[in-house]
C-alpha cells in the first residue's frame, strides 16, 4: 500500500520510501520518515494533488510522489 492509496480522512504509517537522489532529500525534510504517522486531509477534484497531515502541518504530493511513499499498515 502507498501513501496514494490512502482515503481522505484514513491514516497510515510510513514504511519505506522509494526515491532516490535530491527527491529523497525533499521527502525526508518534509517529515516523511519511517514510523511517521500520514493523514490523507483533502483530494483535489481531479485527484491530484492530495493534501497529507505530517507532523502537524498540511502538505500536498502530487500523485506520482505519493505512490513513492510505503505504508506499513492502515490507521484509525
Amino acid at each position: 500500500m502507498t501513501l496514494a492509496d490512502l482515503t481522505v480522512g484514513k491514516s497510515g504509517i510510513v514504511e519505506k520510501i522509494n526515491a532516490e537522489g535530491i527527491l529523497l532529500r525533499r521527502m525526508l525534510d518534509l517529515g516523511l520518515i519511517p514510523g511517521t504517522k500520514v493523514r490523507a486531509c483533502y483530494e483535489n477534484p481531479t485527484g491530484n494533488p492530495i493534501a497529507y497531515e505530517i507532523r502537524g502541518t498540511i502538505m500536498a504530493l502530487r500523485v506520482e510522489t505519493a505512490q513513492m511513499v510505503n505504508i506499513l499498515r492502515e490507521v484509525i
